[in-house]
């Protein structure tokens, strides 16, 4: 888990999110409001929105997050982290105690700590991408 979350406010624009992604090389920001997560918005939604013809400077990231945010409790198994991402078809997994975001679990960070869920990871991938076979 990676306690440094960077998060924006759903008003952020989806050039200010990109922006601030690409700087940090991080594939999501979480959206919040009042404290509270609001929704995730990933390089796959700033890409449709791009490619949909919205104007970057003027959509705001809360138009094209995804509202419903899959989350894990900071006391599960990377196994259930891993299954709630297969189960989902998700890569980034805020880990929430309560109502509060106290970090953020991704793919990337899984094969790292533990090579023997890549395959369980490469499923996922297969999933998103029928045509991919590993390696």
């Amino acid at each position: 888990m990676n306690a440094n979350v960077v998060v924006a406010k759903a008003e952020a624009t989806i050039r200010e999110a990109s922006e601030v992604m690409n700087k940090y090389k991080i594939g999501s920001l979480v959206v919040m409001k009042d404290d509270v997560i609001a929704g995730i918005v990933t390089e796959h939604n700033v890409l449709e929105s791009v490619a949909a013809g919205q104007n970057p400077d003027e959509t705001k990231i809360g138009e094209v997050m995804s509202p419903e945010v899959v989350t894990v409790a900071p006391d599960s198994t990377i196994e259930q982290a891993v299954d709630l991402m297969v189960q989902h078809k998700i890569e980034k997994l805020p880990v929430v105690e309560g109502d509060k975001l106290k970090g953020i679990v991704t793919a990337s960070d899984i094969i790292v700590v533990e090579p023997k869920l890549v395959a369980s990871i490469a499923n996922l991938i297969a999933l998103k991408l029928p045509a991919y076979s590993g390696g």
